[in-house]
Protein backbone atom coordinates (compact mmCIF):
# COMPACT_ATOMS: atom_id res chain seq x y z
CA UNK A 1 0.00 0.00 0.00
CA UNK A 2 1.41 3.20 -0.68
CA UNK A 3 0.89 6.65 0.77
CA UNK A 4 1.42 10.12 0.06
CA UNK A 5 2.29 12.73 2.86
CA UNK A 6 2.88 16.33 2.41
CA UNK A 7 5.42 17.55 4.76
CA UNK A 8 6.33 21.07 6.09
CA UNK A 9 10.07 21.35 7.34
CA UNK A 10 11.12 24.99 8.61
CA UNK A 11 8.03 26.68 6.62
CA UNK A 12 8.68 24.39 3.21
CA UNK A 13 7.07 21.83 1.86
CA UNK A 14 7.68 18.52 0.65
CA UNK A 15 6.01 16.05 -0.86
CA UNK A 16 6.82 11.68 0.34
CA UNK A 17 5.62 9.08 -1.01
CA UNK A 18 5.93 6.03 1.90
CA UNK A 19 5.01 2.20 1.09
CA UNK A 20 3.99 -0.01 3.81
CA UNK A 21 5.43 -3.38 2.54
CA UNK A 22 7.13 -6.49 3.37
CA UNK A 23 10.61 -5.93 1.35
CA UNK A 24 13.74 -6.17 3.64
CA UNK A 25 15.40 -3.33 5.55
CA UNK A 26 17.50 -1.70 3.03
CA UNK A 27 20.68 0.72 4.17
CA UNK A 28 19.23 4.14 2.70
CA UNK A 29 22.02 6.91 1.93
CA UNK A 30 21.78 9.88 3.91
CA UNK A 31 19.81 13.40 2.82
CA UNK A 32 20.60 16.77 3.74
CA UNK A 33 17.97 19.68 3.39
CA UNK A 34 19.52 22.71 2.74
CA UNK A 35 17.39 25.51 3.44
CA UNK A 36 18.51 29.15 2.79
CA UNK A 37 21.33 30.59 4.14
CA UNK A 38 19.94 32.64 6.57
CA UNK A 39 18.16 29.30 8.15
CA UNK A 40 20.20 26.00 9.83
CA UNK A 41 20.31 22.99 7.72
CA UNK A 42 18.26 20.22 8.75
CA UNK A 43 20.13 16.80 8.32
CA UNK A 44 17.40 13.61 8.15
CA UNK A 45 19.25 10.23 7.94
CA UNK A 46 17.90 6.75 7.08
CA UNK A 47 19.58 3.81 7.52
CA UNK A 48 20.38 0.52 8.49
CA UNK A 49 22.18 -0.21 11.99
CA UNK A 50 25.78 -1.13 10.84
CA UNK A 51 26.79 -5.33 11.23
CA UNK A 52 29.12 -6.13 13.26
CA UNK A 53 31.34 -8.97 11.89
CA UNK A 54 29.58 -11.97 12.97
CA UNK A 55 31.35 -14.86 15.19
CA UNK A 56 30.73 -18.45 13.82
CA UNK A 57 28.79 -20.36 16.66
CA UNK A 58 28.53 -17.05 18.87
CA UNK A 59 25.61 -16.45 20.97
CA UNK A 60 24.76 -12.90 21.08
CA UNK A 61 23.00 -10.66 23.39
CA UNK A 62 19.39 -9.92 21.96
CA UNK A 63 19.44 -6.58 23.61
CA UNK A 64 21.61 -3.96 25.30
CA UNK A 65 22.05 -5.08 28.93
CA UNK A 66 24.90 -6.08 31.35
CA UNK A 67 26.08 -9.52 32.45
CA UNK A 68 25.20 -10.76 35.69
CA UNK A 69 26.04 -13.85 35.59
CA UNK A 70 28.18 -16.28 33.32
CA UNK A 71 26.81 -20.30 33.80
CA UNK A 72 29.01 -22.20 31.50
CA UNK A 73 33.01 -21.98 31.54
CA UNK A 74 35.16 -22.51 28.46
CA UNK A 75 35.91 -26.09 27.74
CA UNK A 76 32.27 -26.94 29.03
CA UNK A 77 29.59 -29.18 26.82
CA UNK A 78 26.29 -27.65 26.26
CA UNK A 79 22.98 -28.16 24.61
CA UNK A 80 20.64 -26.66 22.36
CA UNK A 81 18.72 -24.79 25.17
CA UNK A 82 20.61 -24.78 27.89
CA UNK A 83 20.84 -21.66 29.83
CA UNK A 84 24.51 -20.06 29.58
CA UNK A 85 23.71 -16.38 30.71
CA UNK A 86 22.16 -14.32 32.47
CA UNK A 87 21.32 -10.36 30.96
CA UNK A 88 19.89 -7.38 32.61
CA UNK A 89 18.37 -5.55 30.93
CA UNK A 90 15.42 -2.61 31.76
CA UNK A 91 15.81 -3.70 35.52
CA UNK A 92 14.72 -7.56 34.31
CA UNK A 93 17.03 -10.87 34.34
CA UNK A 94 17.22 -12.11 30.74
CA UNK A 95 18.02 -15.92 30.30
CA UNK A 96 19.83 -16.24 27.28
CA UNK A 97 20.04 -19.89 25.93
CA UNK A 98 22.64 -21.83 23.96
CA UNK A 99 21.87 -21.86 20.30
CA UNK A 100 23.87 -24.91 19.39
CA UNK A 101 25.12 -28.20 20.80
CA UNK A 102 28.97 -27.87 20.85
CA UNK A 103 31.54 -27.15 23.66
CA UNK A 104 32.37 -23.68 24.90
CA UNK A 105 35.37 -22.33 22.83
CA UNK A 106 35.64 -19.04 24.45
CA UNK A 107 33.44 -16.21 26.89
CA UNK A 108 33.72 -13.22 25.19
CA UNK A 109 31.84 -11.29 27.56
CA UNK A 110 32.51 -10.67 31.66
CA UNK A 111 30.14 -10.33 34.97
CA UNK A 112 29.53 -6.60 35.04
CA UNK A 113 30.20 -5.79 31.79
CA UNK A 114 27.33 -3.82 29.56
CA UNK A 115 26.81 -5.19 25.98
CA UNK A 116 24.72 -4.24 23.20
CA UNK A 117 22.35 -6.14 20.79
CA UNK A 118 24.12 -8.46 18.41
CA UNK A 119 27.39 -9.01 20.69
CA UNK A 120 28.80 -12.33 21.11
CA UNK A 121 28.90 -13.65 24.81
CA UNK A 122 30.40 -16.69 23.97
CA UNK A 123 31.55 -19.01 21.21
CA UNK A 124 30.14 -22.82 20.96
CA UNK A 125 31.85 -25.02 18.62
Amino acid sequence: MIKNYKITVNGKSYDVTVEDGTAQPQAVPVQTIRQPESSRAVETQVSAEPQAEKISGAVEAPMPGKILKVLVAEGDTVKTGQLVVILEAMKMENEIFATADGTVQKIVCKTGASVSTGDALLVIA
